[in-house]
């Protein structure tokens, strides 16, 4: 698991506010054609030693901001875009730098001023802010276009960060974090699955052994299908592999990510893919199936483009660093194509007697007073329900005994259980609840 990110030191980044703001002077100075001055230039320098130095040691602020690696240039850009938020003599400076523009916010051409950067380096220097860069493509800076005279900015969470000391960043568009912590012995599983699950971690953690040292194929992802009935556990399969990894989950809003318009679904892949690139994060998509179903024959253009948005998808996927998860209970939906794309598929069944007795055990409070009559062997295999079922009808059954101001009997769990039988809509839901059906009756 990640070790948590130690907070940052507010003395090593007033060290590069003030390096910004001296380099802002030495500017002002060069445009109106006098020297920098000597005692300036020595102040310069000591601060430039000083920072190389923090820089060096591994301890500086930028070198604990999460995401992909980043460059002494990008430590630059990111101390020069940052310093006007929190620095307001820097804004002052800047302000005055750019006639005209009225904004304190460093434009490219100001950030090319300021560092000295002239011949090939102004390549790398447009490279690193560019819309597919790596300070954008981490999340770090958003800018009003692409005019060598728009303001540049910080992103939020970055500001966060250096100055609040949250690490951080925010979900990838399209996405919503899934704040569930689990462990491996929180899971119900058969130990097939189990298995599986510590074989797909696997490809996580000896990556560097397997594709760099080894010299094997680097597949991206990896890619795992979790597919099985509503309530088995997928998603709590997924919460699992990120606890054990130290990493966040994200869950995929589909309706947030395809779009009827023709170019804006790949257009919300690529954001969702642009802002995970480097990230330790788990990312989950759920009903894959919605995505990747069969595809059928192209009898017009959208057919084509259709075709066109799921291969861009798995492309994305495949050509991302890291894990991927995606979820279906409609497995025979998918395109057989597609199967070769996971790096494993596992199937999660629907709980046995021994299982669903481990469910209740673990799923009704573990606080609660409980009488006697209830006895999770017996639950386990009076009704079959999963263990999404089980989790619901645990708490309603909860609900009902602290209402009632007494323990949690059978009789609240047969209510319970009818309850969330009935979810599907059956007729004869009293007839499937099996021996809880006796205890029903005395409720009725």
């Amino acid at each position: 698991m990640a070790e948590p990110r130690a907070a940052i030191d507010t003395y090593e980044l007033d060290l590069e506010w003030e390096r910004v703001e001296v380099l802002a002077h030495c500017l002002t100075s060069t445009r109106r054609g006098e020297n920098a001055g000597t005692p300036l230039l020595a102040r310069l320098e000591r601060l430039q030693k000083s920072v190389n130095e923090l820089r060096e040691s591994g301890l500086s602020a930028w070198t604990r901001l999460p995401g992909e690696h980043l460059t002494s240039l990008d430590w630059d850009l990111l101390a020069c875009i940052v310093a006007p938020e929190v620095h307001p003599r820097v804004g002052w400076l800047f302000q005055s730098l750019q006639a005209g523009s009225g904004q304190p916010y460093p434009s490219l051409a100001l950030l090319q001023d300021l560092l000295a950067i002239h011949g090939p380096e102004v390549v790398e220097l447009r490279a690193a802010l560019a819309e597919n860069g790596r300070l954008r493509r981490g999340g770090f800076i958003r800018g009003d276009g692409a005019d060598a005279y728009q303001s540049i900015r910080a992103e939020e969470w970055v500001l966060g960060a250096l100055i609040g000391g949250d690490l951080t960043p925010p979900a990838p568009p399209g996405s919503l974090p899934v704040r569930l912590r689990a462990r491996w012995n929180d899971l119900v599983l058969p130990d097939e699955q189990t298995r599986m699950l510590h074989e797909f971690l696997l490809w996580i953690k000896h990556r560097e052994t397997v594709v760099e040292t080894w010299g094997g194929t680097d597949t991206g992802g990896p890619i795992a299908l979790f597919s099985g009935p509503s309530g088995t556990g997928k998603t709590f399969a997924a919460a699992v592999i990120a606890t054990e990894l130290g990493w966040p989950l994200y869950r995929v809003d589909v309706g947030l990510l395809v779009s009827k318009y023709v170019g804006e679904t790949e257009k919300n892949v690529n954001r969702l893919f642009d802002a995970a690139h480097g990230r330790e994060v788990v990312i989950q998509f759920d009903e894959a199936d919605a995505l990747l179903g069969k595809r059928g024959e192209v009898k017009e253009a959208r057919d084509r483009y259709a075709n066109m948005e799921v291969s861009h998808l798995l492309s994305r996927v495949e050509l991302n660093r890291g894990p991927c998860v995606m979820t279906t209970n409609m497995r025979n939906q998918l395109d057989t194509a597609f199967t070769r794309r996971f790096q494993m598929i596992i199937e999660f069944p629907r709980p046995d007697a021994k299982a669903r007795a481990a469910l209740w055990s673990r799923l009704l409070p573990p606080r609660a007073p409980r009488a006697d009559s209830v006895s999770t062997e017996a639950l386990g295999e009076a009704v079959s329900l999963t263990g999404g079922q089980i989790r619901n009808a645990a708490l309603h059954a909860a609900y009902l005994a602290a209402e009632a101001a007494c323990p949690i009997d059978i009789r609240h769990v047969a209510v319970a259980v009818k309850r969330e039988i009935g979810k599907n809509g059956r007729a004869d839901v009293a007839g499937e609840l099996g021996p809880l059906r006796e205890y029903l009756a005395e409720t009725e």
